[in-house]
């Protein structure tokens, strides 16, 4: 089974590096065949030069800045059965790659699988209300999966989809611009196959968001878009802010 890594970067020059860093060191612990490509989204500075000096990482440019439409290219232009979908801050944990494998080996009828991110800078005073925060998004992934039957729940950044599936539903909606494009996958893909959400498939990234938004208005807004999304189609929140800090 092989699997494509496809990474979208907006003017990411300051972390692209340590991301593709983390995934050759996973890729490297295994013998799956695998490809990574960056998405260059209309970045202004010295993110595909960065990502072109990577031995093995393919660089595709999308000029229309968006990160569906990001997601969208990095898929066209990918190969793998599977399409792993991560973010240019976030790092790849050991024994990630494995998981993943081993999940779609083991039931033919998964076609997404997703789980939690990792502050990995977040000051300790965060930690209660993020782990509060992803006990809600537990229980919100159990009601809507299995007793509402309407979605599921992916992370954004954080999610291997089966190809064929993504295909079926016509891939990316490239016209959410960024909140609840994670959670419209879940709805659409649960109409194809299953959609799981699990601890075991942490992924480490920065919590530039939450520190500058702050911790309880990233939290509403997330979860407003995620019920707004599920329930209608489309997000409630628009419009977005481009957080790039060191």
């Amino acid at each position: 089974m092989d699997i494509s890594f496809v990474i979208p970067a907006y003017n990411e020059e300051l972390r692209i590096g340590k991301c593709l860093e983390s995934v050759q060191a996973e890729i490297a612990r295994y013998s799956y065949d695998t490809e990574i490509i960056v998405v260059n989204n209309a970045s202004t500075d010295r993110t595909a030069e960065i990502a072109g000096s990577f031995p093995s990482v393919r660089v595709v440019t999308e000029d229309r800045k968006g990160l569906t439409r990001a997601r969208q290219a990095g898929f066209v232009a990918s190969s793998g059965t599977l399409v792993a979908n991560i973010d240019s801050d976030t790092m790849v944990p050991e024994g990630w790659l494995k998981t993943v494998i081993d999940a779609f080996k083991q039931d033919e009828k998964l076609v997404v699988l997703s789980g939690p991110y990792i502050y990995y800078d977040a000051p300790l005073m965060y930690s209660i209300w993020i782990q509060c925060f992803y006990a809600f998004t537990y229980i919100a992934y159990l009601c809507t999966r299995f007793v509402l039957r309407i979605g599921s729940v992916v992370q954004g950044g954080n999610f291997v989809v089966r190809r064929s599936a993504l295909e079926a539903i016509g891939g990316f909606d490239t016209s959410i611009a960024f909140y609840g494009e994670d959670t419209d996958i879940a709805r659409r893909l649960h109409k194809v196959g299953k959609v799981r959400w699990t601890y075991s498939l942490p992924m480490y990234t920065t919590a530039r968001r939450l520190a500058h938004e702050g911790l309880v208005t990233t939290g509403w807004r997330y979860a407003l878009n995620f019920v707004w999304t599920t329930l209608t189609g489309k997000p409630y929140t628009e419009t977005y802010a481009d957080i790039r800090t060191n």
